[in-house]
């Protein structure tokens, strides 16, 4: 299995043997720890570790994978993703695109920051008010995507404070889905739609970084307002498989608590209150 490879090759090349107290030595031909360094680390031969790391790693148990977590200096969301590719379990697949209860919108539009609902495809599938005005350049697209957006739309350079960094954490989110529910027809287009169209995407993909949004700051510039340095919070929905709501909040005495007011007073004088968020699944 290729992506058992990479994921280890590339977490290996990320750990020096300074990390984990071993000698550095010399004429390393691979950056970080070679093979065999892993495999003591893991208590396991080297033989054995050699076969996990070419794809054979399914009758692994729990205690070895937890094993080679440790010596790879996993965090936890890596540890999840590691054991996601040794475990492909047959499972429904995640959500992706598809109306929003009418229930869970009106718990996006009583919410009075910025909120906004998006599937495992990262296809926003709602949003209350603020919300919408906040993100209103995304959302001029027939089937409103933040991977789409981040990768093939300029405008999100400028959007972006750190454009970069959320690339990164973009393509990063997007592994950690892929490697849930590898099967998920709606993911693996949309990597092929990015990695086809996106060097930037490319060049991500290939670092093999995982993460899953949780909590964070952030801040986006827009056209508007100006800069609006917000904390988000994402939750997810019980018995709604790969659906997330996010909600950007702001200290109440902070300048983005007085931006978020202008951006209301905008986004009423644009009509965003009566400006549903496009149904994904009627786009062509």
């Amino acid at each position: 299995m290729s992506e058992i490879r990479e994921f280890l090759i590339s977490r290996r090349a990320n750990v020096t043997p300074a990390q984990v107290d071993l000698p550095a030595g010399g004429n390393r031909r691979v950056p970080g720890l070679r093979r065999e360094e892993v495999a003591v680390l893991a208590g396991v031969s080297t033989d054995y570790y050699t076969k996990l790391e070419r794809g054979k790693i399914t009758g692994a148990s729990e205690s070895i994978l937890n094993a080679v977590a440790r010596a790879l200096q996993l965090d936890d969301v890596e540890r999840a993703h590691l054991f996601d590719l040794a475990r492909p379990a047959v499972r429904p697949v995640r959500r992706t695109t598809g109306t929003l209860r009418e229930s869970l919108r009106r718990m996006l539009d009583s919410m009075a920051t910025p909120a906004i609902a998006y599937d495992a495809a990262q296809d926003i599938v709602g949003a209350n008010l603020l919300g919408r005005a906040m993100y209103a350049q995304l959302l001029e697209s027939d089937r409103p995507n933040l991977s789409r957006f981040a990768f093939l739309d300029p405008r999100s350079q400028e959007f972006y404070d750190d454009w970069p960094e959320a690339c990164s954490l973009n393509a990063a989110m997007l592994r950690f889905e892929v490697g849930r529910d590898p099967l998920n027809p709606a993911l693996t287009a949309l990597v092929g739609e990015l990695s086809t169209l996106s060097p930037v995407f490319r060049r991500h993909w290939a670092d093999q970084h995982v993460h899953e949004h949780r909590t964070g700051d952030k801040i986006f510039h827009h056209p508007e307002v100006g800069p609006l340095a917000i904390t988000y919070d994402v939750l997810d929905v019980p018995g709604e498989p790969g659906l997330s709501i996010t909600s950007y909040t702001a200290a109440s005495d902070s300048p983005t608590a007085e931006r978020f007011a202008l951006l209301a007073s905008w986004a009423a004088t644009q009509g965003y209150a009566s400006r549903p968020v496009p149904d994904p699944t009627r786009a062509t």
